[in-house]
């Protein structure tokens, strides 16, 4: 069957996915059709227009700017008919088919090149690299002397989980590592909260313009961005500015700190930064969790003190810090996002402004408010849980189809530069470790101890291995910047939280899995294509799916299968298997459970 429309071939569309604000779009038609209008409707105000195509030799063309920065929908009508989104991603001729995305970012938004073509890596910075040993603990917080002992997930007498178990990872423990990290060919580290705070976690801050002393001091972080910059890699934090600690300097319900909380008087300086429903002792928090009360993000108290003259995102940015993640950036308003990254960038332009986004996030909606975040004004990149969770359902079911849809809408909806930047995860600190995630064992039904219990026999563990060594080699290759959480190479297992946060096994890593992160590290150095060149799909099919990525200097075509069969996959030439140092001439037959980075051996 013809192609009527593809909004990812630049003959039917010139610009591939998000376009520049006035910057010239060819959109054009093939069928037999008397005429072909263009239906574009402009999102924030609802206003649709019609737009005659002209009629060319085979095909209809029209050239089109969008001058308004924002979210628009399209599709073609005919004399009889729809032209719109097809399930294949393609165009569809019906009577009412769904429209295509098109996002109209502003002509000054760019987004830094240091980063793209690079390696992140994940630390929780208590489980990475340190010893409890000799480590003052305030009260209340436990101090675990067997690292290879799992974190426990108990409860006090109140039900109220703590998260007060230290391990005793530190930012010199970081530093200590930046030679394996350089091994893995790491251009950036993002650290999990640094901030003091009373739990592991740190995501219930305590003072943020205070290291945390189980970590270290001001002085240790700088010695580390150094370092980490004589070193190539920079260094990312975590921006947890949804909320604080109940434990802080700003609410001070347990009166910890000397100075007059929240909680304490209403004639408290931060008093405005929280919103009270009964005072003191009902107030909002997130996600009803009372020791993580919410921040009033309309308070220019609190707004001025993290991204304002002298704040936060100022001082740590001084310091050296290349970026900063977005907790739960849904939750914080839009004027507040573009106040921090305007902070940002007056400090460093080059500086990275990631948001932890779990949908699409050019189109994400947040308690019923249409996000902007890819416009211009907000943030650089997101993390890419779609792309993961797509690679997740693609290694279970062999559905290489239905992965190519979402990697077409990514590459349909996202500003080219976004995309390049996108933060590709397989695990984090909030999701299951990747190899127990794809070692097919069901969790479902169990309670956190059962989960604990879990290890995987050899068996199953080869199944995960195997399946975790197809997904990386997608994060690695496909657009964006892979993000590998710490000890994903070294073979770390764990069900959710606090399993999934164990103490790095240094001197037992899986040396098979790090072989290969360690190759997919030295591959990804070395070919530009992987910074921000085109990828354009070849095959989906039979579980195979394969995709070529491309720029001036350099093409390479990566073919993994998933399916439960061989397939043969037929090419021009010979081609040579990076991954396996092997060379093929005319075809090559892809294994069940395989994968392969290839490239002419011209």
């Amino acid at each position: 069957m013809s192609v009527v429309f593809d909004p990812l071939n630049s003959f039917y569309k010139s610009v591939r996915g998000a376009v520049k604000q006035n910057e010239k779009v060819l959109f054009r038609v093939k069928g037999d059709f008397d005429s072909v209008f263009f239906v574009l409707r402009r999102e924030k105000d609802g206003v649709t227009c019609e737009y005659e195509l002209e009629k060319k030799d085979g095909y209809f063309e029209l050239s089109a700017s969008f001058p308004i920065v924002g979210l628009y929908f399209y599709r073609f009508r005919t004399p009889y008919s729809y032209i719109g989104l097809g399930s294949n991603y393609k165009g569809v001729v019906g009577d009412d088919p769904e429209e295509f995305q098109l996002s109209v970012y502003g002509d000054n938004y760019e987004t830094p090149g240091w980063l793209k073509g690079g390696i992140i890596y994940q630390i929780f910075p208590d489980r990475f690299n340190g010893d409890i040993k000799n480590k003052i603990l305030p009260s209340g917080k436990v101090a675990v002397k067997d690292k290879n002992r799992l974190p426990t997930f108990l409860p006090d007498e109140n039900g109220e989980v703590l998260n007060n178990e230290f391990y005793g990872g530190d930012l010199k423990g970081i530093r200590e590592k930046i030679p394996y990290l350089k091994s893995l060919n790491v251009t950036a580290i993002y650290l999990n909260p640094i901030f003091e705070a009373y739990s592991n976690h740190r995501y219930d801050t305590g003072d943020y313009l205070k290291i945390d002393p189980v970590l270290g001091t001001e002085e240790d972080l700088k010695n580390l961005i150094a370092a980490c910059k004589d070193n190539g890699i920079g260094v990312i934090l975590d921006g947890v500015f949804n909320h604080t600690g109940s434990d802080s300097r700003y609410f001070n319900k347990k009166g910890t700190y000397d100075s007059l909380g929240a909680y304490q008087s209403k004639k408290s300086p931060y008093y405005s930064w929280y919103k009270f429903i009964d005072y003191p002792s009902d107030y909002e928090s997130w996600w009803g969790i009372k020791t993580l009360p919410a921040t009033d993000k309309e308070s220019s108290g609190f707004t001025d003190f993290i991204a304002g003259e002298q704040g936060v995102i100022e001082k740590y940015t001084k310091l050296g810090v290349k970026g900063w993640r977005l907790d739960v950036v849904d939750e914080l308003p839009s004027a507040f996002v573009r106040k921090i990254r305007s902070a940002i960038k007056k400090c460093d332009k080059d500086a990275v402004m990631i948001g932890e986004v779990w949908e699409d996030a050019s189109n994400k909606i947040s308690y019923g408010i249409r996000r902007e975040y890819f416009l211009g004004e907000e943030l650089d990149s997101a993390m890419n849980y779609p792309l993961k969770d797509g690679i997740v359902e693609y290694l279970y079911s062999g559905n290489a189809e239905k992965f190519s849809l979402t990697l077409k809408t990514l590459l349909d909806h996202y500003p080219k530069c976004s995309l390049d930047l996108s933060m590709n995860i397989l695990s984090t600190h909030d999701t299951a470790r990747i190899l127990s995630k794809l070692s097919g064992v069901n969790t479902f039904g169990l309670n956190k101890t059962q989960m604990s219990e879990i290890v995987l026999d050899k068996e199953t563990l080869e199944l995960a291995r195997a399946r975790v060594m197809i997904a990386s080699v997608l994060e690695f290759t496909l657009p964006g910047v892979p993000s590998v959480y710490y000890g994903d190479e070294a073979g770390m297992q764990g069900f959710f939280d606090p399993y999934n946060r164990a103490f790095f096994p240094w001197g037992k890593e899986d040396k098979k899995l790090f072989a290969h992160y360690k190759k997919l590290g030295e591959i990804r150095s070395v070919y530009s294509a992987f910074k921000s060149g085109d990828c354009i799909e070849v095959a989906a099919f039979n579980g195979v799916y394969a995709f070529k990525r491309t720029d001036e200097n350099s093409e390479l075509l990566i073919v993994v299968n998933s399916g439960e069969k061989s397939e043969t996959l037929e090419f021009d030439g010979e081609l040579y298997d990076l991954l396996y140092d092997k060379s093929h001439v005319g075809q090559i037959e892809v294994k069940p459970l395989s994968a392969h980075i290839l490239i002419s051996k011209a």
